[in-house]
């Protein structure tokens, strides 16, 4: 769908003020005009729910109003196939199914299998025909019991034991790298350079192509997302997709940013998190890593890591990370990112980062200090 920002009208318009009305963000729904008080409203709701706040609502902003709709309770939920529920409220079960202990997921406001499985596990606990479906009766079971789990985040402890049993090598492990953009005519941030134009998925790309090397030689299965010239463009969902049917292990997204400021510079890098605690802890981990690295070897600006529940962070099965590389406006970090050198050191970043991710807490090594040359050597000595 086109984005609908400040200056339009219509029905469209109206369903969005009468969301947010519901929701306490705004007082008055009339007129149908996407006016400034509607513009902070939105921009309220993005912020509160991790995803891209510009005040605009385009397809992740729309999907996210509309399952704001719904609270716990207010209906009926079960495992639909293929078009399954979604909602706010499923997300706040699955969020009160982690704290009590039942491994529904990752809270991706999607009744799947897997959230089915976790519901009917607890109905058959306290007595409840376990159908996966929760409905009145399951409400008030619920409402009943507190957490189960303490000492710690439950899903921290699985991820994080999943990790532990996987051992320190990278050899035979999956990793998927995104590219972002590409296809059609979504280039990303596209900047005039004189008679060149810098294009943010062809940057990406040639970083993704040279990382993909760089893992591959260090005896990692490596997929890209993406070609250098696809037909068309994905979307973030499509690409979760993806990584999903390959089963990998970690998905590593390379973006690049843009703003109309000059000024602005530096790197960041995102995880999935809703903003109020709840997060992929070991998603979270890498991307502290990534993060940490890439400003030690490269000396960007530290944006720092934040949490954001964009589709790409929220459908994955996977720790998955989204990393801004610069900002392609600012002429800083238009001067490193262009120079092939320079995209070798956020490479070694990123391969560093990613080595640590398997290395236990206990043996973790200070960051910078890995020779990723040693990496490749280390594969040889084992063939």
């Amino acid at each position: 769908m086109r984005s609908i920002r400040r200056g339009d009208t219509g029905p469209a318009v109206s369903e969005i003020r009468s969301i947010l009305v519901s929701l306490e963000l705004l007082t008055d729904p009339e007129p149908d005009l996407f006016d400034e008080r509607l513009e902070n409203a939105v921009r309220a709701f993005q912020q509160s729910r991790g995803l891209g706040v510009d005040g605009m609502v385009g397809d992740e902003t729309w999907r996210a109003l509309d399952g704001a709709r719904w609270r716990l309770g207010s209906r009926m939920l079960f495992h639909s196939v293929p078009d399954a529920l979604t909602g706010e409220d499923v997300r706040s079960l699955q969020e009160r199914m982690l704290e009590m202990g039942y491994d529904s997921g990752r809270p991706d406001s999607i009744y799947g299998a897997r959230t089915a499985r976790a519901v009917a596990q607890f109905q058959r606990e306290v007595g409840l025909t376990p159908d996966g479906s929760f409905g009145p009766q399951t409400m008030k079971a619920l409402r009943r019991l507190g957490r189960k789990v303490v000492g710690g985040r439950p899903q921290w402890l699985r991820e994080a034991e999943a990790f532990r049993q996987s051992g320190p090598n990278l050899v035979g492990k999956t990793i998927v790298i995104d590219p972002g953009h590409g296809g059609g005519d979504d280039a990303g941030v596209v900047v005039p350079d004189g008679p060149l134009r810098w294009t943010e998925a062809d940057l990406v790309f040639d970083l993704a192509a040279r990382l993909e090397g760089r893992l591959a030689a260090a005896g990692m299965r490596v997929h890209l997302t993406r070609g250098p010239q696809p037909a068309e463009a994905m979307s973030g969902a499509e690409r979760a997709a993806l990584a999903n049917s390959l089963g990998a292990d970690l998905l590593i997204s390379l973006h690049l940013d843009g703003q109309e400021s000059a000024a602005a510079e530096g790197v960041a890098t995102y995880h999935y998190g809703t903003g109020s605690g709840l997060s992929s802890t070991v998603g979270e981990r890498l991307a502290n890593l990534v993060q940490r690295e890439i400003v030690v070897r490269t000396g960007m600006h530290d944006c720092r890591t934040h949490a954001k529940t964009w589709d790409l962070l929220r459908l994955t099965r996977m720790p998955t990370v989204r990393v801004d590389l610069g900002y392609l406006t600012s002429p800083a970090d238009r001067e490193r990112l262009i120079n092939p050198m320079f995209r070798e050191q956020i490479v070694e970043a990123i391969l560093a980062a990613v080595q640590r991710m398997y290395f236990p807490v206990e043996r973790d090594v200070p960051t910078g200090s890995i020779d990723v040359r040693q990496l490749r050597m280390a594969l040889a000595d084992r063939t």
